[in-house]
C-alpha cells in the first residue's frame, strides 16, 4: 500500500512540474505538434506525388504498348500472306515469259487468248491481296531502296547516265514493303 501512495505521491509532482512550466515552454511543445503534423503531410503529399508520376509513366507505358500491338497486328494482318504471294511471282514470270513467245505465233489465238484471260485473272487476285508490280521503270533514276542493279551498259544517250534502260525480272511490292527487287540494268 506504501508504493501505492508513494507513486501516486510521484504522479502528483509529476503534474506539479508540468503546471509550473512557462507557457513559452508549454506553446514550443504545442509548436513541436504542429511541426510533426506539417512534417507527415509534407510526406504524404510526396508520396501522393511520387505515386501519381509512376501512376502516369505506367499508364503511358502501357498506352504506347497497345498502339505497338495493334500496329503489329495490322502489319501481320496485311502482310500475312507475303509468303505464299512470294512464292506465286516465278509462276507469274514464268506466265509472261509463255505469253511474250505466244504472241510471236499466231497459231492457236484462241488458246493464247484464254492464256492472257487467265493470267489477267491471276493478276488481278494478286492485286486484290494487294501484290503489286513495280512498273515505269525504264528511264527513271536508279533507286538502290527498290531496285537491284545486275550490270551496267553504257548509256546510249547522255541523258540515260544513271538511270534504268533496262528490266530484267519485275520488282513487286506488297503494301508499302518490297517483297521482290526489281532486277535492272543501268546506265553508265
Amino acid at each position: 500500500m506504501k508504493n501505492k501512495e508513494h507513486e501516486d505521491k510521484e504522479m502528483d509532482q509529476a503534474e506539479e512540474q508540468l503546471v509550473k512550466e512557462s507557457p513559452e515552454e508549454q506553446v514550443s511543445s504545442e509548436n513541436l505538434g504542429k511541426e510533426e503534423v506539417v512534417s507527415v503531410e509534407d510526406k504524404l503529399t510526396a508520396e501522393v506525388a511520387e505515386l501519381k508520376d509512376k501512376y502516369l509513366r505506367l499508364y503511358s507505358d502501357f498506352e504506347n504498348f497497345r498502339k505497338r500491338t495493334s500496329k503489329e497486328r495490322l502489319d501481320l494482318i496485311t502482310t500475312a500472306s507475303e509468303e505464299v504471294l512470294r512464292d506465286l511471282i516465278p509462276v507469274v514470270d514464268d506466265f509472261e515469259r509463255s505469253l511474250k513467245v505466244s504472241g510471236n505465233h499466231e497459231e492457236n489465238s484462241k488458246e493464247n487468248e484464254g492464256n492472257f484471260l487467265i493470267y489477267q485473272k491471276l493478276m488481278r487476285i494478286l492485286e486484290s491481296k494487294g501484290l503489286k508490280p513495280m512498273e515505269d521503270l525504264v528511264g527513271k533514276p536508279f533507286d538502290a531502296d527498290t531496285q537491284e542493279a545486275i550490270t551496267q551498259i553504257p548509256a546510249p544517250t547522255e541523258d540515260l547516265s544513271g538511270k534504268v534502260i533496262d528490266v530484267v525480272e519485275k520488282g513487286y511490292t506488297l503494301g508499302d514493303k518490297v517483297v521482290r527487287f526489281a532486277k535492272v540494268v543501268t546506265g553508265a
